[in-house]
């Protein structure tokens, strides 16, 4: 299907999801398939090249605080992650009420983020950091010399009834893996990020992953692991551009949510058509290489709720965690449609 046949069909079913009762709007899963549904998403992980560095730029700059470290390494770790030979290094750190997992490889290493990655390449994974004002957020990137994704902070036009009112700003961690800053008007966001507080950072509303087809992706991500819609919509203009850094960008924006933990929030490029597609050599110890962890019940039964076809294994299957050092029984390690990892753990 050409991008401008797909483009008229999201416009029309953009135009009928308008006119349905909200309870015509369905996560696609009906309350009796619900077994092996994932119940949360436990944090974000993000591959670095050195840990002591992303713990103190994430700490310092963007007030995270650790939450427990751990080393690990051994034949059910090589077996999830699929890296022979490996010795991982992870940091936990918390900001409100979310978490992200920072991990350093120290054997084998993996390969850096290309230099000329894009914001519509399909490996592009970030965190959305919910701050409290943004003029004052970016003061702070700027007083501590942080690499710009966007030209400066952009506020999403009125017009778009989903997304107006709401700023936010791209740039970059120490290994240039983007992140961004995201400001809710009273309109919009949970009723979390309007409570009363002294902070600033307040919390990770979503991780955001490029996708090539959205209803390929709600395949997996809501009829397999059991996310519910939450918003949609479709974004363009100036400073839909600016803030993706990418000309002529319109996106299709799907919301999705695990009941608890950040949520996930695909962006689908209508145009322009030239993102690329993950290396079909990556290894989870790349440094594009984010994995969504997903608490759920009963591994095996969610792999089984997923079907055959839908997703890549990394791990074996349902890998045994004999020493649970990250938390976790049993764990698998799957690739979704366009090559994002998602670790599903109990």
């Amino acid at each position: 299907m050409t991008r401008m046949v797909r483009l008229a069909a999201t416009a029309a079913l953009l135009l009928l999801l308008a006119a349905l009762p909200p309870l015509q709007i369905s996560s696609g899963i009906r309350a009796n398939e619900r077994d092996g549904a994932v119940t949360g998403v436990e944090a974000i992980g993000i591959v670095v090249s050195d840990l002591e560095r992303s713990i103190a730029f994430f700490s310092d700059v963007l007030t995270f605080e650790r939450a427990g470290e751990f080393e690990i390494a051994g034949e059910d770790y090589e077996r999830l992650y699929g890296v022979f030979g490996l010795r991982l290094r992870v940091a936990r750190l918390r900001l409100g009420e979310e978490h992200i997992d920072l991990m350093q490889f120290l054997a084998p290493e993996g390969r850096a983020v290309p230099a000329d990655s894009r914001s519509n390449d399909l490996w592009f994974q970030h965190i959305a950091i919910v701050v409290a004002d943004m003029p004052a957020a970016y003061a702070r990137l700027r007083a501590h010399n942080v690499r710009h994704a966007s030209p400066g902070p952009q506020r999403l036009p009125d017009w778009n009834r989903n997304a107006g009112g709401i700023e936010a700003f791209y740039f970059k961690d120490p290994d240039g893996h983007p992140l961004e800053i995201l400001a809710f008007p009273r309109d919009k966001g949970a009723a979390k990020w309007h409570r009363p507080t002294d902070r600033l950072f307040l919390g990770i509303d979503h991780t955001a992953i490029v996708v090539d087809d959205t209803e390929v992706s709600l395949r997996f991500y809501r009829d397999g692991l059991g996310m519910r819609v939450a918003g949609e919509s479709e974004n363009y203009g100036i400073e839909q551009e600016r803030l993706n850094n990418v000309f002529g960008a319109r996106l299709r924006i799907t919301g999705l949510t695990a009941g608890s933990g950040p949520g996930v929030e695909f962006l689908d490029y209508l145009a322009p058509d030239d993102g690329r597609a993950a290396p079909a050599d990556a290894r989870s110890n790349d440094l594009v290489a984010w994995q969504t962890r997903f608490r759920t019940a009963d591994v095996p039964t969610t792999l089984r709720r997923l079907g055959r076809g839908t997703f890549g294994f990394v791990s074996p299957g349902a890998v045994a965690l004999s020493d649970r050092a990250i938390g976790l029984a049993s764990a698998a390690l799957l690739t979704d449609p366009d090559g994002h990892r998602a670790l599903v753990g109990q």
